[in-house]
């Protein structure tokens, strides 16, 4: 494969991936005017968007092996290639997680409606402009841009987590409101792990353009503090609690 082909198939590789990012960005805010007005008609049309979008998921894993396999680039190009398969998985997990919010409007639609203590439509936005972000960022190829987005994922996490507290106590209160509080956890859930997604996507992009690899950032400092803390243990002779500091 000449070096002219390579460098267009990995422009297609580009393109396709965008057209699913796409179809995924719209079952997600397809999923939330379901929830919004109780459409079960826009449930179906989220069903049918994970049916492509599973469809679109198989065919860019399969270019992205096949140029791997017949032209093993190597630097950016392997990390491009590399960020594509799992951006692509990411992609495919947020198309889930629509059709799982689909799901829980299909149930709701049944019950009574209920003011529950949750603003769905704030964290469902707040979650998509990550998505959106992130894949500004691939398009872009704009690291910084990227790296906003993980800044943005602790105010999800925190929306979810009073989402959580506040139905719970719905569901211990009023049981009667039971169901519906429980679909609402399960919404919010799904809305969290769209931004979980959309970090990873994020997280793939900085490491196709630096090599930056910015996973798990918490855990791996936690684990070099207890390292730390380890070895100044392992360093201190037995039976010396406190150290004295050194005298000048």
């Amino acid at each position: 494969m000449t070096r002219i082909r390579f460098q267009q198939s990995l422009e297609d590789l580009k393109e396709n991936l965008l057209v699913m990012a796409g179809l995924a960005e719209q079952a997600i805010q397809r999923a939330i005017e379901a929830y919004r007005v109780r459409d079960l008609s826009i449930c179906d049309l989220v069903h049918r968007s994970e049916i492509a979008i599973n469809r679109m998921e198989r065919d860019i894993d399969q270019a992205a092996l096949d140029l791997l396999a017949m032209e093993q680039p190597m630097a950016i190009d392997l990390r491009f290639i590399l960020s594509v398969i799992k951006i692509n998985a990411d992609l495919e997990r947020v198309g889930d997680a629509a059709k799982s919010i689909a799901d829980r409007v299909r149930m709701m639609e049944r019950m009574a409606q209920a003011d529950l203590p949750v603003d769905i439509p704030r964290m469902a936005s707040l979650a998509a402009d990550m998505v959106r972000k992130s894949l500004q960022a691939f398009i872009e190829g704009d690291a910084e841009l990227a790296r906003s987005v993980l800044e943005m994922d602790d105010a999800v996490d925190r929306m979810n987590r009073s989402a959580y507290q506040s139905l719970t106590k719905v569901m211990e209160e009023s049981g009667h409101l039971a169901p519906q509080a429980l679909n609402a956890l399960m919404i919010s859930r799904s809305l969290e792990r769209v931004a979980d997604h959309a970090t990873n996507i994020a997280e793939d992009v900085i490491f196709w353009i630096q090599g930056d690899d910015v996973r798990h950032p918490k855990s791996v400092a936690k684990a070099a503090e207890a390292a730390a803390k380890a070895a100044i243990a392992d360093a201190v002779p037995s039976g010396v609690a406190n150290p004295a500091p050194a005298q000048n």
